[in-house]
This record gives C-alpha cells, sequence and structure tokens, in this order.
C-alpha cells in the first residue's frame, strides 16, 4: 500500500465507524479518508463530510430526491448499488466494513471481487456468505483483516505460520451482563438490563448478541471461515475483563494469547496497518492493574443462541444466514420490548427447525435465504408477542 492510505468507510456513523473515525483522526499523515457511508443519518454523515473532506458520500437507504444537502456539497451518492460500488473503488487502499447486519454482505463481496484489503467488522455478512465470501477472497485476490477484537488476536498469533500447525482456537467472551444471573430470571430480563454491557461500549444490536452469546456464535463461524478451521477445534471460554482477546494453541503444545484493553480502536489500527505497527497514544498495557486473569466455562443451557449459531454453522449451506437474519428479527423485536429475552432463542430455534434452503451458492441465493428466514421469524415473533 501506499505511505498514505486510502480509506472507505462504510457505516460510518455507527459504534465501530466512529471509533474507525476516532484512529484515522490520530494519524492524519497515514490515513486519507476517500470515502464515508451511512443508511440514512445524513446529518450526521455531512459533519463528518465536512471535517474528513472524502471524494464522495453514500447514504444507502436515502433516495436522492429524499436529502437536501445542507453542510456539504459534495459528491453525494445513494442506494445500495452505490454501496457495493463504493466498496470497489479502485483508489481504495483499505475499505472498512462497519456495517450492521445483513445489509453489508453485498459490500463485502464487492471488496473482495476487486481485490481491496477489506477490514471486516461486519460478521454477519462472512457468516451469512459463508463459502461465496470465502470463493470472492480468493478469486479476487484481495484479503480480510478482522476488527473484531478476538480475530484480530487469532491472526496476529497465528502470523505467517501454516495453519496446519494450529491444534485449537480459543475465543474468549466476557460472558455479557448476565454472566452470573440464574437462569431462572433470563424471563424478567428486560431491554435496558441487556444493553448495560460490563467491559465494552457498542451498538444496540451487538450488545444484545453479546447478552444471549449469539455474538460468540458468530464469531465462532467467523474463525472456523477466516482460518480455516475445523468446528471441533474451536474453544469459547468465558473471561469477564475481556483482557486476554484469544488463545492458539499450536501443535507443539505452545499457546500464545493476544492482550490488551477492551478498546476496539486497537484492532482496528491493527486492520489498517498490517504487518506493520504504528506508533499510537493510546494507554500502555498494565498487567498488574488487570490482574487476576479469570476464566470459566460457557454455561451453554443458559445460552440456547451459542449451540443454536454452532450449529447452524456446522450445517453451512444457507444455514448460517438463516440464523443471522432470524437473529436480527427476533433482537429487534425484544429492543421493541415486544417479547421477552427467552423469546429470542425460540423464534431463532423455531426458523431453522428443518430448515433446507440449499447452498449459499450466490447473493441472490443468500438474500432468498434471508428473506424466507426473516419471514418465518416475523411470523414467530408475532405469535410470541400475543
Amino acid at each position: 500500500m501506499s505511505e498514505l492510505h486510502d480509506v472507505v468507510l462504510l457505516g460510518a456513523t455507527g459504534s465501530i465507524g466512529r471509533s474507525t473515525i476516532e484512529v484515522l483522526r490520530r494519524h492524519p499523515e497515514r490515513f486519507r479518508v476517500l470515502g464515508l457511508s451511512a443508511a440514512r443519518s445524513a446529518a450526521d454523515l455531512e459533519t463528518l463530510a465536512t471535517e474528513l473532506e472524502p471524494a464522495f458520500a453514500v447514504l444507502a437507504d436515502v433516495a436522492p430526491e429524499d436529502h437536501a444537502p445542507r453542510a456539504w456539497r459534495g459528491d453525494w451518492r445513494y442506494g445500495a448499488a452505490a454501496l457495493s460500488q463504493a466498496a470497489a473503488d479502485p483508489r481504495a487502499d483499505v475499505v472498512v466494513n462497519a456495517l450492521v447486519g445483513f445489509a453489508g454482505l453485498e459490500s463485502t463481496v464487492s471488496a473482495l471481487r476487486a481485490g481491496r484489503r477489506l477490514a471486516l467488522a461486519n460478521k454477519e455478512s462472512l457468516v451469512a456468505g459463508g463459502s461465496l465470501v470465502v470463493r470472492a477472497w480468493r478469486e479476487g485476490g484481495g484479503e480480510i483483516l478482522p476488527v473484531d477484537s478476538e480475530h484480530s488476536a487469532i491472526h496476529q498469533c497465528i502470523g505467517d505460520r501454516p495453519h496446519a500447525e494450529v491444534r485449537r482456537l480459543i475465543l474468549t467472551a466476557s460472558g455479557g451482563p448476565f454472566r452470573c444471573t440464574p437462569a431462572k430470571e433470563f424471563a424478567d430480563i428486560r431491554a435496558a438490563d441487556a444493553l448495560a454491557h460490563p467491559t465494552w461500549d457498542m451498538g444496540a444490536k451487538i450488545t444484545v448478541d453479546s447478552a444471549t452469546l449469539a455474538n460468540k456464535a458468530l464469531e465462532v463461524i467467523e474463525a472456523h471461515l477466516l482460518f480455516d478451521i475445523e468446528f471441533n477445534d474451536i474453544e469459547v471460554v468465558v473471561h469477564p475483563t475481556s483482557i486476554v482477546h484469544s488463545m492458539v494453541e499450536f501443535r507443539d503444545g505452545s499457546t500464545l494469547a493476544q492482550l490488551g484493553k477492551p478498546t476496539m480502536e486497537t484492532p482496528i489500527l491493527y486492520a489498517l496497518t498490517a504487518p506493520e505497527r504504528i506508533a499510537d497514544p493510546g494507554p500502555s498495557f498494565d498487567p498488574v492493574g488487570a490482574s487476576p486473569l479469570e476464566f470459566e466455562a460457557l454455561r451453554h443451557e443458559a445460552f440456547p443462541m451459542f449451540d443454536l449459531g454452532v450449529a447452524a454453522g456446522r450445517a453451512g449451506g444457507t444455514a448460517p444466514a438463516a440464523y443471522s437474519a432470524a437473529n436480527e428479527v427476533a433482537v429487534a423485536a425484544f429492543l421493541r420490548d415486544e417479547i421477552g429475552f427467552l423469546d429470542i432463542a425460540r423464534a431463532v430455534e423455531d426458523v431453522l427447525q428443518g430448515w433446507d434452503r440449499g447452498a449459499a451458492a450466490s447473493v441472490e441465493a443468500v438474500v432468498d435465504a434471508d428473506l424466507e428466514a426473516r419471514r418465518r421469524a416475523r411470523e414467530q415473533v408475532g405469535a410470541s408477542g400475543s
């Protein structure tokens, strides 16, 4: 890459997008913003465009006739097609996909087919797209640098070692706000309770996914695809302080771990610059202050969303897309207080029961599976909330 990296940031107004902008602000000598996108937050995107002066800005869910630019009168683009084009822009050194949910799939595929470096925070696109995304990655000659702290840790621990030398991946989970809550009390959990994450500051959907451990199931599927490691060789342990982001055990018995404060800015910076590591003014790691490093077994019986997700990953095809889509619908209903916390897993399990929608052979096939899973989930959510 050139000394000055041109960055396209998709999902600039979300949680990961804001963290990425903080990193870009600290290193203006290394990064130049080529493009920005948001779904419909026009005012927020205009504020960022005025400050960062990108070549273009995209509003994915806004029609041109519904937007009257005020603060920034540069090159405005609109719609999903413009989002995919931004991801494939030949001028980009790095595309950061910080979109939320299934909406990020086409941008992920576009960036990889175009041979771009993809800093991927949108795990749902990799999970739902599965082999489709991997094929675009291989055929396009691009690369994926994961932004998730767990997968960034694994990437750093493996380095340039052959994956055949890896015996096991150990992903850590904070356990979320209900790590110690008795399962019998889960029926009383409301959205405000689930949004109180003990260690991470994230968007609402991801925070609820962390509370149900759906997020960790998605990360297991993501690790399987990113590192070509069998599901039987991927383990999850609960680590409440989120200091150890993940571990890799090699076939000689050695285990490497990556440690650091629970902030997304460190893996974002690594995804932008790897294999180079540039100086950053963030706080130094204090091993004494971070002690003790405690680990616990995952409570499978209390968090059924984890096993449902891993089972969907093992099933392959469009099952992971169905899991992800049904979860999005159920979480949205939970955040609107239309269903209870336990109803999330019930809705997803109902959608996956007998699921057989074929392979994830094309974007169209995955989109069809996503739509069908959402339809079934809405029916189940409606029944649960009535």
